[in-house]
């Protein structure tokens, strides 16, 4: 009888990513700090790109371009319509770089995951462990380039105070789903589709131009990218324009980060425990 009680409740378990079975994935995020206690200069280069944009386009473009309406109609510089995409793109480069990459090698070449298993960690520790390690380095990415943004007069409201909050929701997302997508991976050469992915939304996602400057039959395609959502919803933050069509962005948001750790989860269990 007793073990006919425990199977449904293995089962609910095994459903339930979240909390249910991630009670240890803090151990993971601590090995992980630890990792990098003397790799500052690789989470030096992520937080770079985004900068160097910023100051080559927002000022380049920016003495060109003396003022961009957005697409609810604000008028506002060039720095500032550019820099709270760059704050949401530099959220997802260092969430996508650590949970795919990263992940990948650890799955495949060092069989970290097979040594984590030893322990009283499960898969679904791992999971979240390495997709709150990619939310921790982007954050600390989205930081230091608000910073920046903020020094360059790119900030215009208070409600740039919850930029970075949001620039985890950004993080989440993405790093949920490209550790599920790690998962399907066989070799290093399927990473061009990362790329093929990462850099069409950077440059597309409303990233540098309104959305009202694309073609009417694309602005659907690009209003369904996840990268457009965050820009979106950086821009609204940083800008001061915001609506209720802020928590639209943070529910497609936090729905694909869901989607995303329910599907790492489920496919490190396969992959781990077969």
């Amino acid at each position: 009888m007793s073990s006919t009680l425990r199977a449904p409740g293995a089962r609910l378990s095994r459903a339930l990513p979240m909390p249910a079975g991630a009670g240890l994935a803090r151990m993971l995020v601590e090995r992980n700090v630890t990792s990098f206690r003397h790799g500052w200069i690789a989470l030096a280069t992520g937080f770079a790109e985004p900068v160097f944009y910023l100051f080559s386009l927002g000022i380049g473009i920016g003495a060109l371009v003396h003022s961009v309406r957005t697409d609810s109609g604000l008028a506002v510089t060039y720095p500032q319509f550019v820099a709270p995409a760059l704050l949401a793109a530099s959220a997802m480069n260092g969430a996508v770089f650590d949970s795919t990459f990263n992940v990948f090698f650890k799955l495949k070449y060092a069989r970290l995951y097979d040594a984590v298993l030893a322990t009283p960690m499960g898969p679904r520790d791992i999971a979240v462990g390495e997709i709150t390690w990619s939310l921790m380095r982007g954050g600390l990415y989205s930081a230091a380039f608000l910073v920046v943004a903020l020094l360059a007069g790119a900030v215009r409201s208070w409600w740039a105070l919850l930029a970075l909050p949001a620039a985890v929701f950004i993080g989440f997302a993405f790093a949920a789903v490209g550790m599920f997508a790690t998962t399907f991976m066989r070799s290093w050469v399927d990473f061009d589709y990362v790329t093929l992915a990462i850099q069409p939304m950077f440059l597309f996602s409303a990233t540098f131009f309104p959305l009202s400057t694309y073609p009417g039959a694309l602005q659907w395609l690009v209003q369904l990218t996840p990268l457009y959502h965050g820009v979106a919803l950086e821009r609204a933050l940083m800008l001061g324009d915001t609506g209720w069509g802020v928590l639209g962005h943070v529910g497609y948001l936090v729905v694909l980060g869901s989607v995303g750790v329910v599907g790492a989860a489920r496919r490190l269990d396969s992959l781990l425990l077969s």
